[in-house]
């Protein structure tokens, strides 16, 4: 073992180099899959949760709405405000002993992560929702459109260009809060790194590895979706479109220029 600071990472990247890779492997797939499926939650429960009441609907309608709501509102709150270490620990051991559920380790990593990180999208798709100006659903509604098609083809669309910063920022809380996996037994980069460094006794050396690692990834994917934001602007300047033959794209009409006689 060398007697150096550095010396010691390299030797402990030699070794152990596939070992840390693979474990960034697996923080990365639980934390794009679980945000995915958390994503899917999030717009489900933040669009349940907009659903408006109206006066000509039926009083079984509406007391249906208001449970299923309370529903979705208890969730949200339930999953915002515990922690996800103790959310992977009841789901896997608690499943197991209370409804004798033997869920597998795997699929209790993904559901851990999509439930907790849909709690928090379903607030952010809410928001974004509300935060469409209401005349949009309004000249949705004076066409004839339904609810439906007002969320899918007017509201929806401007509210994800709004939502999709918290997208990014959950995917990024997500590689970093997979290491509380660790707890149930899922191999990934935190588990490696207790692994690599209770072996060799080289704690600080292991963990400035891993932390590396992890800033390379959240860098990573942080620029990633900041291009992607940029892509959904689309372009600073454009030219208006126009059926009119007469007029240009800038909107004016280009006369030729007379002689003066």
């Amino acid at each position: 073992m060398p007697e150096s600071y550095w010396g010691r990472i390299v030797y402990i990247l030699q070794q152990y180099g596939p070992s840390f890779l693979k474990g960034a492997g697996v923080s990365m797939w639980l934390a794009l899959v679980g945000t995915l499926f958390g994503c899917i939650i999030g717009f489900v429960v933040g669009i349940i949760q907009t659903i408006p009441e109206g006066r000509n609907d039926s009083l079984g309608k509406r007391v249906l709405i208001r449970i299923i709501k309370f529903i979705m509102a208890c969730y949200v709150e339930f999953f915002r405000g515990t922690p996800m270490m103790a959310q992977a620990m009841f789901i896997y051991f608690g499943s197991s002993y209370l409804f004798n559920i033997n869920m597998s380790m795997w699929f209790a990593a993904i559901l851990i992560v999509s439930i907790n990180t849909g709690a928090y999208m379903a607030e952010t798709v809410r928001g974004g929702i509300l935060s469409v100006d209401p005349g949009q659903t309004e000249g949705a509604k004076a066409i004839g459109m339904t609810h439906v098609q007002t969320m899918t083809n007017v509201i929806l669309p401007q509210a994800l260009r709004n939502i999709m910063p918290q997208i990014g920022n959950n995917l990024i809380i997500n590689i970093k809060d997979t290491c509380v996996l660790s707890i149930i037994g899922t191999v990934e980069l935190f588990y490696t790194t207790k692994g690599v460094a209770g072996a060799l006794y080289t704690y600080f050396e292991a963990f400035t590895i891993a932390m590396i690692i992890y800033f390379i990834m959240t860098f990573t994917c942080s620029r990633l979706l900041r291009l992607l934001e940029k892509k959904m602007d689309g372009p600073d300047n454009y030219d208006l479109a126009t059926a009119d033959t007469l007029t240009h794209t800038s909107g004016m009409y280009s006369y030729k220029e007379r002689k003066v006689k």
